[in-house]
């Protein structure tokens, strides 16, 4: 087992940066995500790890290793692909063994290495088919097999989840944590479903452009985005983002998006003093936006409540997500499934300013 670690990591294809100036500790155990748009560097990072890839500039090292210039064959790691790339000739049992038999495993040691992962993952009854008749989900269990009868130092995958159907997925992702927790090996996981990320990892990294954009636990990143990337490429549905000014007025601050008004907590002054009078983006998650009328009066703030008309509704069963208009401004709220509001009406909704968050629009950086 081994901690991964880049240093000022860097990789140009011609003149295009493709991943720039990555730092990024991965320790021992860990189950770490890349994650991100398509094109945001993710893969060709794993694939630098993994010696596909040549650095441009700067260092990985895989346990205290400098493995710049070492073969991929050498790196002790293993590497579960997108498309599973089995043999078709072979069987499952030979796709599994296949490693060992490269280096040199005795033929018995093959034997008991590759029944015990097959049993481990509930293909020990496959061991004898062809890719071709197996399905999407055992095909993915063989891939992983493959990479666990070596063990390796660290598994490296590359969105092995995504040929599989939703419901499969979401199985498959809890098998996944299962067996990362039994075999307490080092695992980088890339996927561009931020739900997958947060559901699986211990640590995330968020890519944007080739740059990282914040490196945090799931529930950090979803609590204290560091800029508006982040904010809204993590949560679903995303984060509402709301132009408005600033202003202070009886004695606090209130956001003015032109067509309603929200007073900022006052344990938030200090930290919004420094923008009065100024353009920001006020942002609210849609799990922090309430029906109104399905709340005591007694618990809500007139100062937080604003009036929306109902566009859309979306009935999920253990929620709704109702999509609202109130001037320029369009806004997606969670509310509770025993709500009334139907499209064309005229609805109250209640904002959490507890859980706000403020984005300078000039930088993008988060204020709060």
């Amino acid at each position: 087992m081994a901690r991964v670690v880049l240093e000022h990591v860097t990789k140009r294809f011609g003149t295009v940066e493709a991943v720039k100036d990555a730092n990024l500790v991965i320790e021992d155990k860990e189950f770490c995500i890349l994650v991100g748009p398509s094109g945001c560097g993710k893969t060709t990072t794993l694939r630098m790890i993994a010696g596909l890839e040549e650095v441009t500039e700067g260092n990985i090292y895989i346990g205290d290793r400098l493995v710049n210039d070492v073969a991929p064959k050498d790196r002790d790691i293993a590497m579960v692909f997108q498309n599973y790339a089995l043999y078709p000739h072979m069987t499952v049992f030979d796709n599994m063994a296949f490693g060992l038999k490269l280096r040199k495993v005795p033929k018995k040691e093959i034997e008991q290495k590759v029944r015990e992962v097959a049993e481990m993952l509930g293909i020990q009854d496959l061991l004898k088919r062809k890719p071709k008749e197996l399905s999407g989900g055992q095909r993915q269990r063989v891939a992983l097999g493959r990479a666990i009868v070596r063990t390796p130092q660290v598994f490296l995958m590359d969105e092995p989840l995504s040929n599989l159907d939703a419901k499969l997925r979401v199985q498959t992702r809890a098998e996944l944590k299962r067996l990362h927790n039994r075999l307490q090996v080092t695992t980088i996981y890339v996927t561009h479903d931020q739900v997958e990320a947060m559901t699986m990892g211990d640590k995330i990294v968020v890519m944007n452009n080739g740059v990282i954009q914040q490196i945090d636990s799931p529930l950090n990143l979803f609590n204290k985005p560091r800029n508006l990337f982040v904010a809204g490429f993590i949560g679903s549905p995303a984060m509402n983002f709301i132009n408005a000014v600033l202003e202070r007025k009886n004695g606090g601050y209130w956001l003015n998006a032109g067509s309603f008004e929200v007073k900022i907590p006052e344990s938030l002054n200090s930290l919004v003093e420094p923008y009065a009078t100024k353009e920001v983006i006020f942002g609210i998650r849609p799990q922090d936006i309430y029906d109104a009328e399905l709340m005591r009066e007694a618990d809500t703030k007139p100062e937080w409540t604003i009036k929306a008309t109902v566009d859309v509704t979306e009935p999920l069963g253990s929620e709704v997500n109702l999509y609202l208009t109130t001037g320029e401004h369009v806004i997606v709220a969670t509310v509770d499934p025993a709500t009334k509001a139907q499209t064309g009406l005229e609805w109250r909704v209640y904002f959490d300013m507890d859980k706000m968050h403020l984005f300078d629009p000039n930088t993008g950086e988060a204020i709060i």
